[in-house]
């Protein structure tokens, strides 16, 4: 696991350049780096964090003749199998990294390498022949890649977008069109980020940049169009092998691997598959905000050691500022909070650990998946007459029952934007100052997504949705992110290729049923874990901002912030004042929304100053 910078073109002292943009990074490799200055003006700068093969696999890694050369972030579980094939193509190997495939596979194969890979990868190489540059990342976005091509046309890319803060030819600004989605969504959810004119390559792609020119292909995509005719008993078994394979695909390392365990079936499955011999867990102390006593109970079950720490609202509010500079782009999910502690516990114990993300999305795990008893009754109308109720009250003003037939229409793509929904859109536009109103709607950045969903199950359009914009946008950016700010390698091994080719195959009907999300994971789960464990309602990562939020100091803290000169060049403060204080006095419930105003503004003290 490691982090990486680089650009093109001329650059004077561009040594220096690079090394500061890699310090910039050091969190995320802080056991080597290394540096490659070309004379056709490709720089790379790398930082590594040591997992397999301590002593060797420096990079930037070269090829025999140094005409191609690669910096890499990620792990490839299927490294050996592919080692072996290039081995026996005549391509020899100096390590036993798996960076060191990828540059081989990418002389024998190209860009068609990149679906071989199995695991975690961004990745960006320079082949000096073809005279092209290269990059890649995984399928999910389990890790970052981000780029900006600058006013001279020159190319800045690397896994964090502070490093590019040391480029003297990057401009900082924000882009005045991530706003306005941000505060529904709680997230950055366009392919450009905060930063005006960076932005993100998309999971599942790959990019050529050569002569000043960008270009992007897509190279995979979930595919739940053909069904599986196994029993219900037969998948379940199917996935417990799966996962168990995949747990032990994750597991390899010449470094200490321990597990994140809450008290949920997701984690739970991993630790009990894994048997580590550390797990790490942490919570708010109140039960409806903890599970640590399940996590510990469970650790105590399976004859493993159990970390555990429980938190409170100062260490939170005094950390804040700096989960916001790791984020680089605002980011409001609360969970991303104790998740910054999680990490920093673990570290103190192991320099990997294997989590949980990734099961909700692809098993369908997620109450907005569900429907309530009085939905499934009102289903059974015929479509026609669910889709012409619903037409008529999206054209009438709100009134009691308007989002249950919203929602009886059988189109998510009418109401469903994904897990997050902070403010609601006309709130959004009321309390933004004019310059800000601009940028995507959250209809029209999830459009698009639904249109390649064309033809899928209510349930599958709700994952297929998911998986593009909620788990790269929020789930796996927090992961990595709150990870590497520690020099943690965070592994997911629910997000893997096998994984996801036997899931997506999975009817309807098996991951949701009357009683419970997730139905068939869980039955793969209880044959391992105990009932307790394996039905047990899905809690999330509660944290306690809407009461923080009624009690001082933390109301006057934000109110601060909320109310402050740099807040009023983006909102309208006296609605955010007036929202505090009904907040505090629990005439409303403003605390996502309140919490989502002052993430922006706290992650932009940190890259903007006041």
């Amino acid at each position: 696991m490691c982090g990486f910078a680089g650009f093109t073109g001329p650059l004077p002292d561009r040594e220096t350049v690079i090394r500061r943009m890699a310090d910039r990074i050091a969190h995320r490799g802080p056991d080597m780096e290394g540096y490659h200055l070309g004379e056709d003006g490709v720089t790379f700068g790398f930082r590594r964090l040591s997992i397999i093969d301590l002593s060797g696999g420096e990079q930037p890694m070269y090829n025999e003749d140094r005409s191609v050369v690669l910096v890499y972030n990620g792990e490839i579980y299927n490294f050996m199998e592919l080692r072996e094939r290039l081995a026996a193509r005549g391509h020899s190997f100096r390590t036993r990294c798996d960076s060191e495939v990828v540059v081989h596979g990418w002389e024998e194969y190209g860009e068609a390498l990149v679906p071989m890979l199995r695991g975690m990868f961004a990745f960006v190489l320079w082949d000096e022949k073809k005279r092209i540059l290269f990059g890649a990342r995984d399928y999910f976005g389990i890790k970052p890649l981000y780029y900006s091509v600058l006013a001279d046309g020159s190319l800045l890319f690397g896994s964090e977008i502070k490093s590019f803060l040391e480029h003297p030819g990057f401009r900082r600004a924000v882009n005045a069109e991530a706003l306005r989605p941000y505060l529904t969504f709680q997230y950055s959810a366009t392919e450009e980020t905060f930063f005006a004119g960076t932005y993100k390559l998309p999971p599942a792609h790959t990019f050529t940049f050569r002569d000043g020119k960008m270009t992007m292909t897509r190279y995979w995509d979930v595919d739940f169009t053909g069904k599986t005719d196994a029993s219900f008993d037969e998948c379940a078994g199917e996935i417990d092998a799966a996962v168990r394979e995949s747990v032990a695909a994750h597991r390899i390392s010449d470094v200490p691997v321990g597990s994140f365990l809450s008290g949920g079936v997701d984690s739970s499955y991993i630790t009990a598959a894994l048997m580590p011999e550390n797990t790490f867990s942490v919570g708010f102390g109140e039960k409806k905000f903890d599970e640590t006593d399940e996590a510990a109970e469970l650790s105590r079950l399976l004859g493993v050691r159990n970390f555990r720490r429980a938190l409170g609202a100062e260490e939170c509010f005094e950390a804040f500022p700096a989960i916001q500079y790791h984020m680089d782009e605002p980011q409001s999910n609360p969970s991303s909070v104790p998740l910054w502690f999680l990490a920093k516990l673990a570290r103190e114990q192991v320099t990997v650990v294997l989590s949980g993300e990734g099961a909700d999305e692809i098993y369908a795990g997620y109450e907005w998946y569900d429907e309530t008893p009085m939905m499934r009754r009102y289903k059974k109308l015929p479509g026609f007459l669910r889709r012409g109720a619903a037409s008529a009250a999206a054209a009438l003003p709100y009134f009691k029952g308007h989002d249950f037939l919203i929602k009886g229409s059988g189109r998510p793509e009418d109401y469903f934007i994904g897990q997050a929904f902070v403010w609601p859109e006309k709130e959004a536009l009321a309390v933004l100052r004019p310059k800000y109103r601009v940028g995507p709607s959250p209809r029209e950045l999830t459009a698009p997504v639904y249109e390649r969903a064309k033809g899928l199950s209510e349930v599958e359009k709700k994952q297929y949705l998911d998986i593009h914009l909620w788990l790269p946008g929020d789930i796996l950016l927090k992961a990595d992110k709150m990870s590497m700010a520690h020099s943690l390698e965070l592994r997911v091994p629910y997000l893997d290729r096998e994984i996801m080719a036997q899931a997506q195959r999975l009817p309807s009907s098996y991951k949701i049923d009357a009683v419970n999300t997730k139905h068939v994971l869980r039955a793969a789960a209880n044959r391992t874990l105990p009932d307790a464990w394996a039905n047990r309602t899905k809690k999330g990562f509660p944290v306690p901002i809407r009461q923080w939020l009624r009690e001082d100091p933390w109301y006057g803290r934000v109110k601060a912030s909320l109310t402050s000169d740099a807040a009023a060049e983006y909102f309208d403060t006296d609605v955010l004042a007036r929202m505090m204080d009904e907040h505090r006095a629990e005439r409303a419930n403003h605390g996502r929304q309140i919490w989502t105003a002052y993430t922006f503004m706290t992650w932009h003290r940190a890259f903007f100053g006041e």
